[in-house]
């Protein structure tokens, strides 16, 4: 598994147990992740920019994923998925050197190793209608010298 999809799948993780408690990440809970969840340094900064800008933006993520959902809601998604999916949107809309299409892709595939082969399908369908609200373009980084990487 590459640096970066480890880093999308420790930043999962994390913002799952953090969904559940709802507190803000301490140094400490960090360090306490990575303990048990392991990630090497590029990882392991990676997931937490990942992380910590996910929860910065939460309420506007979530804003957006609700959006985006067809006939559903946000508390009825899987705890997981919802993560996978504020992972997702945080780098659609915030991370302008990550090509949207390596969002999405990253983001199917995470949702496979985590959860199900329907919830790859599901969070694509949902990221897919975000796309449409991504004004850049899709297949190249934005920005100033920014490298395209996975």
């Amino acid at each position: 598994m590459s640096p970066r999809r480890m880093a999308r799948v420790r930043a999962v993780q994390f913002l799952y147990q953090w969904g559940l408690r709802r507190e803000p990440p301490s140094r400490k809970s960090l360090e306490d992740f990575w303990a048990l969840s392991p990630a090497g340094g590029s990882a392991c900064r990676f997931a937490e920019e990942l992380i910590l800008g996910t929860i910065e933006h939460v309420a506007s993520l979530d804003e957006r994923i609700e959006h985006y959902l067809e006939n559903w809601q946000i508390e009825r998604l899987a705890a997981v998925d919802r993560s996978i999916l504020r992972v997702a949107l945080y780098e659609l809309f915030y991370r302008v050197e990550i090509p949207p299409v390596v969002s999405v892709n990253e983001a199917v595939e995470v949702a496979k190793k985590l959860s199900s082969e329907e919830s790859g399908r599901f969070v694509n369908g949902v990221l897919d209608r975000a796309l449409h609200d991504v004004n850049r373009p899709l297949r190249a980084v934005s920005g100033a010298a920014g490298e395209e990487v996975a």
